[in-house]
């Protein structure tokens, strides 16, 4: 699959939603719907492991994800393991006067069954994962 890229904007200041946007312990009450279980498995300054359930167009991924973190502008996000394996997303966040401009590429890959099935496209990838950013963003402004 293509990568797709897409703009988000909040009125927080960049460190503010950088902070909660890599706050992954918190996911699973901020993003329940999508995010149902989350598991630290190792955290270092700059790098964290997780193992998570993620739930997209209403189908469960169980994926290990490497995010790594540039403080507070570059959030990546590796899929290292799991129903994704491979996926690649990048978060950038830009301050301006207003607020915070983030910008996502979604490089999202899956296996098995929903390969082959053709599970979403291109604009079902930038639906979801605009929905999790939208409800991040909405959680972390009230």
């Amino acid at each position: 699959m293509t990568a797709v890229t897409f703009e988000k904007f909040t009125k927080l200041p960049q460190d503010q939603i950088f902070e909660v946007a890599t706050n992954y312990e918190s996911f699973q009450n901020l993003l329940s719907d999508f995010y149902p279980s989350v598991r630290v498995i190792s955290k270092r300054p700059t790098t964290t492991l997780v193992e998570a359930h993620l739930i997209l167009s209403g189908k469960e991924f169980v994926v290990m994800q490497k995010h790594v973190i540039e403080k507070p502008s570059l959030h990546e996000i590796f899929f290292v393991g799991g129903d994704a394996k491979g996926t690649h997303i990048t978060e950038k966040y830009d301050q301006s006067a207003d607020g915070t401009k983030i910008t996502l590429t979604v490089d999202f890959k899956y296996k098995g069954s929903m390969r082959l099935s053709g599970f979403f496209g291109k604009g079902d990838v930038e639906k979801e994962f605009s929905k999790i950013m939208d409800k991040l963003i909405k959680n972390a402004e009230n």
